[in-house]
């Protein structure tokens, strides 16, 4: 049998779905629960639910939930940890209890659908393909497979999904990517993707690009910054996209500080870099990190680092210099290669 009927055939077994999404999930994620719950609802399970931790606040996130009708609530640990007989848990684009979630590591999963590198992954049932350019592309196999009705919102869902996961099919696409973009191309409401393509930006956002933009360190190809403490954790994929389209770098590494954890995000478009592997080896000890080779994320509790003082402004010249001290280790990259390019402008 195929992947898409396996799935179908345990979920007709259950008779309720919780899904769990990652940390801040992303369009990719949002629209994989969302398609995921309706093949759930076609295959008998009537209780359906979406969680999610930490925060939707990038606005295109937002605008995503909101302009879509997604019914996502805050996760419950009682509700994960502690279910019924005949109640289903599932993961969409992430695939192991304690990483980049807050389940409880060691929790059996039923369901995992993901394409982002990972080891030991275990689920009853697992779909988990690294060769694909987004999780939304799987889905979109499977409604196709199994004759799942697609609405206008669910096409607009995943396509948006394909487009912003893959930057507009420039970064990771494959086939599969494109073979699922003509499927739902005539499907989804366009005047809903010029919305979700253009949302309004926040001004702490803008700010939050601005420090980024300020305290620019530049190593080679390699560039290092931080937004200080910030409201706005997704500012730092989009300040580490909008620096990585400075002349002469094809390395960012944006980090900022974020209720009681540090958080960055990585973008390269160096053939020899992996910032996964980079994250993952600056920061597993310490914290989660990894991802993909061209973009990844990493989150460190500040733990010990908040003992040290109260005043924000010395505790971010304190977690940038450990941070950048552990990334440039990781990259090895001698310390004194540095040049701010904010002070020699």
């Amino acid at each position: 049998m195929s992947a898409a009927t396996d799935l179908r055939e345990l979920l007709a077994d259950g008779e309720e779905l919780t899904i769990v999404c990652h940390n801040n999930p992303d369009p990719d994620c949002l629209a994989s629960a969302l398609v995921l719950g309706r093949i759930a609802a076609e295959a008998g399970i009537d209780e359906r639910r979406i969680l999610y931790s930490g925060d939707i606040s990038h606005q295109q996130n937002r605008a995503f939930v909101n302009l879509l009708e997604i019914d996502i609530q805050q996760f419950d640990p009682a509700v994960v940890h502690d279910r019924p007989a005949g109640s289903l848990l599932a993961f969409v684009d992430h695939s192991r209890p304690g990483v980049n979630n807050h389940v409880l590591e060691g929790t059996p999963v039923d369901v995992v659908i993901d394409h982002h590198p990972a080891d030991g992954v275990e689920a009853r049932f697992v779909d988990h393909r690294e060769d694909v350019g987004a999780t939304a592309t799987i889905l979109t196999e499977y409604v196709r497979e199994l004759g799942t009705e697609v609405d206008d919102r669910m096409a607009t869902a995943l396509l948006f999904a394909i487009r912003r996961e893959t930057l507009g099919f420039l970064r990771g696409a494959t086939p599969a990517e494109y073979e699922a973009a003509s499927y739902l191309h005539g499907l989804a409401d366009r005047d809903l993707l010029r919305k979700l393509s253009s949302p309004s930006v926040s001004s702490a956002t803008v700010d939050a690009i601005a420090d980024a933009i300020d305290n620019r360190v530049v190593h080679g190809g390699v560039l290092l910054s931080h937004v200080g403490r910030t409201s706005e954790r997704d500012a730092l994929p989009q300040a580490a996209d909008y620096l990585a389209t400075l002349e002469g770098v094809d390395t960012t590494f944006v980090f900022g500080i974020v209720g009681e954890s540090i958080q960055l995000s990585s973008r390269t478009t160096d053939s020899r870099v992996h910032v996964g592997e980079v994250l993952t080896d600056a920061f597993q000890e310490v914290g989660s990190g990894g991802g993909h080779r061209e973009m990844a994320g990493a989150e460190i509790p500040l733990g010990i680092f908040a003992d040290y003082t109260s005043d924000d402004e010395l505790l971010v010249d304190i977690v940038e210099s450990v941070v950048t001290a552990r990334l440039l280790a990781s990259l090895n990259i001698e310390p004194d290669d540095g040049d701010s390019e904010a002070e020699n402008d």
